[in-house]
């Protein structure tokens, strides 16, 4: 089943505000709130689908990508924030204080067993370049980073020997405190995070003597992760869990990888098609020939008929780039430049001024023949 549109699914213009955006999620988010709707699946799907949503249009970045490239600009093993792949703790951590006005509960943090809060580690973001090789393949990459990792010494806890903390007096263990609140909706329980123990359940008596009590250490690590055939310039891939480790134990961060592309030197991306400028002598316009071309990997001969006008274009299927969600490959779009030199010797001046009153170097173009502005009209149709 292929994704609506995300501008469809919170039913907005596509050049809403910012405000307009948010107004429209809270709208869409109260509607099929689970509170509301009770072991109502279908509004859960809708609940996570406007969330995917908002998360996507109210990013600058996301949504400029989004608005270019569609949901392909989010393609990729692990990439992207997707409605299926969440859990409703998901949705309450990542947006939750849109609603805190609300008092609805459940908002706000990634819970575990006992209540106790699930914290998770900050992304990484690196940039990797690529060529259009390895673009057009797909490859491996093993990048080395500095990043935090859960400290050994005490097992990410932040206490000495991984066993010096006790139960939070304020929370007993639990990690959040309730409160009920009367709104429009009637009176709403809802719990928010221990403001003595943060979430944790536990306060440190003795903290570790290696991390200090933050349960992380700064370390490098080589990280491999595979990027898909035919990404393009801006996108992002996520490698989930490949982040920062979260203080005191919980959920990695994750690893943003943005693609930034190499320019060739010869050829000129075009979405899924590849351009490149040929450039022929007049006698080789004028008699034919046969001429290399470069591709991604090497170079392949092409026969140019004699007469061939410029501004022709000829084109090599299936020599582009792949489609990142796989649905085909480009082409190679050749297009012809006749060149013109701008000195000549008296030789050769002769040689044109014999050959200037000749029928054949007269312009007649045939009533059929299309001029450049149609023939690119027809090309692009």
């Amino acid at each position: 089943m292929s994704k609506r549109d995300y501008y469809e699914v919170l039913g907005i213009q596509k050049g809403a505000s910012t405000e307009e955006i948010k107004k429209a999620y809270r709208k869409m988010a109260l509607k099929y709130h689970p509170d509301k709707n009770p072991d109502d699946s279908e509004a859960e799907t809708k609940f996570k689908e406007a969330a995917e949503a908002y998360e996507v249009l109210s990013d600058q970045n996301k949504r400029a990508r989004y608005d270019q490239y569609g949901h392909a600009a989010f393609a990729g093993a692990g990439q992207g924030f997707h409605a299926g792949d969440m859990t409703m703790e998901d949705v309450f951590e990542s947006f939750g204080d849109i609603f805190s006005d609300f008092g609805f509960g459940g908002f706000g943090s990634s819970r575990r067993g006992g209540g106790q809060r699930v914290s998770k580690g900050s992304d990484l973001r690196i940039k990797v370049k690529l060529n259009l090789s390895e673009i057009a393949n797909g490859i491996e990459k093993k990048i080395k980073v500095k990043k935090y990792v859960s400290c050994k010494n005490c097992d990410g806890t932040g206490a000495k020997n991984g066993n010096a903390y006790s139960t939070c007096s304020t929370c007993h263990g639990t990690g959040q405190v309730t409160r009920v609140t009367n709104t429009f909706l009637g009176q709403m329980q809802s719990t928010s995070t221990c403001p003595s123990c943060h979430g944790q359940g536990k306060t440190i008596t003795h903290k570790c003597d290696e991390c200090y009590g933050e349960g992380i250490v700064s370390k490098d690590e080589t990280i491999s992760f595979n990027i898909p055939a035919g990404v393009a310039e801006g996108m992002q891939l996520k490698v989930s869990g490949k982040g920062n480790a979260a203080r005191r134990g919980g959920i990695n961060g994750d690893l943003i990888v943005i693609i930034k592309e190499e320019k060739h030197p010869e050829l000129i991306r075009d979405g899924h098609d590849l351009l490149y400028n040929l450039y022929l002598g007049l006698p080789d316009a004028i008699l034919g020939s046969t001429v290399e071309i470069p591709t991604i990997e090497s170079k392949v001969k092409i026969k140019v008929d004699a007469g061939t006008q410029p501004g022709k274009i000829l084109r090599l299927r299936g020599k582009g780039l792949p489609d990142v969600n796989g649905y085909g490959t480009g082409d190679i779009l050749v297009s012809i430049n006749v060149w013109i030199p701008k000195d000549i010797t008296n030789e050769e001046q002769k040689v044109f001024e014999k050959l200037k009153d000749s029928p054949n170097f007269i312009p007649q173009p045939e009533q059929g023949e299309k001029n450049f502005f149609d023939r690119m009209k027809s090309f692009f149709k």
